[in-house]
């Protein structure tokens, strides 16, 4: 069975919980059941379906992350976080 489209929000939603360097804070969950980005309360949450084993997680978490804001994924650029649940990130705004 195919996996279904995941849902994203508009890229401008995310763009708009950046700061004015664009950077981004996100809250993430490795080894959810499926792939989605959210907006909650304010914070963007990236859920993945990879284990967080080797950095595989962070690599989906940045790939699903670019593709809800419609760009490279060499063009964010992770601050913080590539162990952590809580990542920061620069994006281009």
């Amino acid at each position: 069975m195919a996996r279904a489209k995941t849902d994203l929000p508009p890229a401008a939603a995310i763009r708009a919980l950046a700061d004015d360097e664009g950077r981004l804070a996100v809250r993430v969950t490795p080894g959810a059941r499926e792939e989605a980005v959210t907006i909650v309360d304010g914070r963007v949450l990236v859920k993945v379906r990879v284990k967080p084993e080797d950095g595989k997680a962070t690599a989906a978490v940045l790939a699903l992350l670019a593709e809800a804001l419609g760009v490279a994924p060499s063009r964010l650029e992770m601050l913080r976080g590539a162990t952590a649940r809580e990542k920061l990130f620069r994006i281009p705004l």
